[in-house]
């Protein structure tokens, strides 16, 4: 009698132990299904993993969530009425998380619409997803994700301590934080204490100096309205980067880069870009002159003294093909000059592209 007791309690040990093993090894699955082209949540999606009995639909926002699934590899099915079936294969090792999944409505015309026009067949998807060379969105019957906009129209995207001198009656504005958008030639105002925002046109403001969140330095912005460029005002602001007998000015612009991805072979950047440059420029009297590139150009602008800056460059083994080298060079220049304070002593914000 005690022998089968022991025998019986040794069995349902290693049954609690086989147990606790198996559980051990299940895991939980979620998602959220949206419409591709609306962004709204579906409701009421089936989501299963195919040759299972695990399966789910999804709630009014669209989640989902499968528990103790086994550790194994699976094939993700999708299906809603009117979309094209998702399917996915999917490793699970761990609870995975797989965020947003996008159904395509039939005959819809958005992104990656043309590629899901060519299959309808479930098992032609189902042959080509389960392939092992054919993964993520080369696969046919899946929508890539959508592109998005990478970079900003912000000068700087974070907000600077800023004191702002209007045009009329010469009024200044002490402690709003500002951003200044390129694009549209406006600056963001949060006022200091209730940190309400309101922009104003850049045509209604001559001079901007900002406190630099990043270097702890102050910034010097004068409104391109009050120079000429072949005769014209410009639009937008430039740093003041070097002052002094010939100062050097700094204007920042921005160009919106439309994706070159190519679906059919993958190659070429998805995302459209927003892409900043910077072009220096010298200022005499009242006209700007971009800063020339080549070697040849450059040191005439310095009149007399360009035989000094040249010894200058190639005593102090400057590469002039480096930004950095016109800033050192124009310091340099307005040094010579009785009265010359340098406003900041290294090249701040540079992102040339």
């Amino acid at each position: 009698m005690i022998a089968q007791f022991r025998l019986v309690g040794f069995i349902t040990c290693i049954l609690l132990v086989i147990c606790s093993f198996s559980k051990a090894q299940n895991f939980q699955l979620k998602g959220r299904i949206l419409d591709f082209d609306t962004k709204e949540y579906l409701e009421g999606a089936a989501v299963s993993l195919r040759n299972s009995t695990f399966a789910d639909f999804t709630d009014g926002a669209g989640n989902f969530e499968i528990k103790d699934v086994a550790t194994e590899k699976y094939v993700l099915v999708v299906t809603a009425s009117g979309y094209n079936t998702f399917e996915k294969t999917i490793q699970l090792q761990a609870d995975l998380d797989l965020g947003n999944l996008y159904l395509v409505k039939y005959g819809s015309e958005g992104t990656g619409a043309a590629l899901q026009k060519t299959i309808r067949a479930t098992n032609v998807s189902r042959l080509l997803v389960e392939r092992p060379n054919l993964m993520g969105n080369a696969i046919y019957g899946i929508p890539p994700e959508p592109k998005k906009v990478e970079g900003n129209f912000y000068l700087d995207n974070k907000w600077n301590v800023a004191s702002i001198l209007l045009y009329r009656e010469q009024t200044v504005l002490e402690g709003f934080r500002v951003r200044y958008n390129i694009n549209s030639n406006t600056f963001e105002l949060m006022e200091p204490e209730k940190n309400l925002v309101t922009t104003m046109p850049g045509l209604r403001i001559q001079n901007i100096v900002w406190m630099d969140s990043t270097y702890k330095v102050p910034r010097y912005f004068v409104n391109g309205m009050d120079f000429r460029d072949e005769g014209v005002p410009i639009s937008g602001f430039f740093e003041v980067i070097v002052e002094g007998q010939l100062p050097l000015m700094r204007r920042t612009i921005a160009v919106f880069k439309e994706s070159n991805y190519n679906t059919a072979l993958m190659v070429g950047n998805r995302n459209d870009q927003i892409i900043k440059r910077n072009v220096y420029y010298y200022l005499k009297g009242k006209d700007l002159f971009e800063v020339p590139k080549k070697r040849k150009d450059l040191f005439p602008i310095f009149g007399e003294k360009a035989e000094e800056m040249e010894n200058f460059v190639s005593t102090n083994e400057i590469d002039l093909k480096k930004t950095g080298s016109i800033f050192q060079l124009f310091t340099y220049y307005n040094s010579l000059f009785p009265g010359f304070i340098p406003i900041m002593d290294q090249l701040l914000g540079e992102n040339d592209q």
